[in-house]
């Protein structure tokens, strides 16, 4: 990446502190998946927020922005009720204290479930505009950063959805900066796009 895309790789942090990651854990009341640990002692999210897509979905979190991200949404979940199930139907609350935010923008989130049960640890979305959804779920987090690293490694696409949907691929901006889009993409904002070349990172 630092010889394809170096203005992406400079976003990327340096590993978090394991004093502040576990400092986070004890203070959201929660241990952090093992391969969210694993993902921020590489990098401790983004050193500055930046166009570039360095993933398919929303840009990753520092431990801090974790911290903040949670805590807000528990706030305006306690107002609004909002931590509890619609009964009708099933469907997933607006927030729950379980649910860790990994990457976010404009409110939305990416969330991996911390409940008991067989979707735990699956990556899914918290909307701020609408309840959290776990369809078409990657079955965790390492999960997803795998097939990421497949698709700059080998080529092709990955997705922000398990079932493939909205199927992404790894580009060039004249800039020499990463981006995600549809296959056949051409240009983003009229600025031309180039197919990232295998082995990115």
């Amino acid at each position: 990446m630092a010889r394809h895309a170096p203005r992406s790789a400079e976003l990327l942090a340096g590993p978090a502190d394991p004093a502040e990651i576990a400092a986070a854990e004890a203070r959201l009341r929660v241990a952090f998946p093992p391969e969210l640990v694993e993902s921020l002692r590489r990098h401790d999210g983004l050193s500055r927020w930046g166009w570039d897509n360095v993933l398919p979905g929303q840009p990753p979190l520092q431990v801090a922005q974790i911290v903040a991200h949670h805590e807000m949404c528990m706030e305006i979940a306690g107002y609004s009720d909002g931590r509890k199930p619609v009964e009708e139907g099933g469907d997933e609350p607006w927030w729950h204290p379980l649910w860790i935010p990994f990457a976010e923008i404009d409110g939305d989130a990416q969330i991996i479930d911390l409940r008991p049960g067989p979707g735990h640890g699956r990556l899914g979305w918290a909307y701020h505009d609408d309840r959290g959804t776990f369809r078409d779920a990657w079955p965790s987090l390492g999960a997803y950063l795998a097939a990421t690293a497949d698709a700059l490694l080998r080529g092709g696409g990955t997705s922000r959805y398990a079932d493939g949907g909205r199927y992404c691929f790894p580009y060039l901006t004249p800039e020499d900066t990463l981006w995600w889009a549809p296959p056949g993409t051409s240009d983003l904002d009229g600025e031309p796009l180039r197919p990232a070349p295998v082995g990115l990172t």
